[in-house]
């Protein structure tokens, strides 16, 4: 299918940390926008926030996207949609609170696209590297080959005894997978084409509506408590990292992936490169000496990382520049210090 370089957008799950971003760069390219939420209470910030945009932002109510035909009436209308409603949360119990609605609802907005949205050119569904990289010993680098298979045996074997990490890991690779067979089951009756993003840890400034850092998304609230807080020992400032990309860039990349001829049926990678916890402190603490130092004696030239991911796919495909840890750090303090969080 041909790319997508005007017309309305369908995000789902359009008040989430990402999602509002994404709005907002499908915005700022010129697409008209139809966001979906949950509840009505949800609704009047976003249109609040995109109100200069005028017209060319709305919302849309879908209460229960694990529901059968739950986008059925969303998807009427549009040119494209990207797919970022799944859960993320630490309480789940059951692998299922998990799984489930994240494979249901992956696969529904598929299949209301099939049935109701004969406009529909392109799909960009929002996974993570969750489903791409495996715990190992020594230090490897994952590419978009990678699929994330120990946590789905592990959550196989151990069920609800599982780790939280096993659950969600599992939840977003069989999510991911269901997209791709779903795809290729019903590949001689769709009229658009599926592009998966894959991002590592995301973090960076908020748009969302959020009163407190105690109601952060996992990520923020983790980097928020790390950095401002100090809430993690120096062994683990400096031994424990992985990988991350800048929430702005992501947003952008959702508009690339509809953009971009290149990007059609292909999974990507969207990451900026790797971290360890100390790196953010020592830009913070910089531009803010009054917060915490963390570990001092952390040498950044002798970090090994243990989860790298290839960048060439994005590269070609979309080819961002991607935000510095620096820039990052500074922005987010910046708008932790405009919220009173400092």
């Amino acid at each position: 299918m041909p790319a997508v370089n005007s017309g309305k957008v369908l995000v789902t799950g359009a008040n989430g940390y990402v999602a509002v971003w994404v709005v907002k760069s499908y915005l700022d390219h010129g697409f008209s926008v139809r966001g979906t939420v949950r509840s009505e209470s949800k609704a009047p910030y976003l249109r609040n926030l995109f109100k200069s945009y005028g017209d060319r932002f709305e919302v849309a109510i879908v209460e229960d996207i694990t529901k059968d035909g739950a986008f059925d009436e969303a998807v009427k209308g549009v040119d494209a949609i990207a797919h970022t409603a799944s859960p993320f949360h630490m309480t789940a119990v059951e692998p299922a609170e998990m799984i489930d609605p994240a494979v249901r609802g992956t696969v529904g907005i598929l299949q209301s696209a099939l049935t109701h949205g004969p406009s529909v050119k392109r799909i960009v569904v929002t996974s993570s590297c969750a489903s791409v990289f495996s715990i190992l010993s020594e230090p490897r680098v994952f590419s978009e080959a990678d699929w994330n298979e120990g946590h789905i045996a592990e959550v196989k074997e151990k069920g609800k005894d599982a780790s939280v990490m096993a659950k969600y890991c599992a939840s977003k690779t069989l999510a991911e997978r269901a997209a791709w067979e779903w795809v290729e089951a019903h590949k001689g009756e769709i009229g658009w084409d599926l592009v998966v993003l894959n991002p590592p840890y995301v973090f960076g400034p908020f748009l969302h509506e959020v009163d407190k850092p105690e109601n952060l998304n996992e990520s923020a609230r983790d980097w928020y408590d790390t950095v401002v807080k100090s809430t993690k020992d120096h062994k683990t400032l400096a031994d424990w990292g992985a990988s991350w990309v800048d929430v702005r860039d992501l947003g952008l990349a959702h508009t690339l992936a509809v953009t971009k001829q290149e990007a059609s049926g292909e999974r990507i990678i969207t990451s900026a490169g790797t971290f360890k916890y100390q790196d953010f402190l020592n830009v913070a603490h910089k531009l803010y000496p009054q917060l915490p130092a963390g570990n001092t004696s952390y040498d950044s030239a002798k970090a090994v990382h243990y989860f790298k991911y290839a960048p060439e796919k994005e590269q070609k495909l979309l080819g961002i520049k991607f935000r510095s840890i620096e820039e990052m750090t500074k922005d987010t303090l910046e708008d932790f210090k405009a919220r009173g969080w400092l």
